[in-house]
């Protein structure tokens, strides 16, 4: 059950309303998600605008979206495990190449250093090892695109956390988490 209730679109007013008919105009739908950020208007454009941004960078959607699913799995949001599932096929993603990158995983060498890289930010708490770094840079990475990185990161955390703290519905095909995140439980 929703700990944050949704907006309803068609109930939705001011800059919530604005916000929610752009949403729905882009994808021809207004996921729960970000039905949800509508209570607070800033929280939704903050996501909007940063997701944009992101999305004129220079990595290539579908790392993006790998990016979404490795951190998703590290964080254990289903939510966000079944919509990048979803946007993941029809960006032309395989099965196969979801589930590797839920684990951190891809048979394209930079893809692959890329989404380890990102596991190991969300585990390491952006701490991560020089060796690491080195990793990426070896990799082909600039220091723009690792910064990209960190950024798609911080986005997808961002969603993750909402999305827990929020309970929001899911309201794509369900992707259950392929292990049991490291989490304290609720008190």
């Amino acid at each position: 059950m929703e700990r944050i209730k949704a907006v309803n679109p068609e109930e939705a007013t001011g800059k919530s309303k604005e916000l929610l008919a752009g949403v729905q105009k882009k994808l021809g739908m207004t996921p729960n998600m970000m039905r949800t950020m509508a209570q607070a208007p800033a929280v939704l454009e903050g996501y909007l605008n940063l997701s944009s941004a992101l999305g004129g960078g220079s990595l290539p959607a579908k790392l993006r979206e790998q990016i979404a699913l490795v951190v998703g799995e590290a964080n254990g949001c289903e939510y966000c495990l079944s919509a990048h599932s979803a946007i993941g096929r029809m960006l032309g993603l395989s099965e196969e190449e979801i589930l590797n990158s839920r684990r951190g995983e891809s048979s394209e060498g930079k893809s692959g250093v890329a989404l380890r890289f990102a596991r190991e930010l969300v585990l390491a708490r952006g701490r991560v090892s020089d060796n690491n770094l080195e990793q990426v840079r070896r990799a082909g990475f600039t220091e723009g695109e690792i910064t990209e990185l960190l950024a798609n990161v911080a986005l997808n955390l961002f969603t993750n956390y909402f999305n827990h703290l929020a309970e929001t519905r899911i309201d794509f095909p369900a992707a259950a988490p392929l292990v049991e995140p490291q989490v304290r439980p609720r008190a």
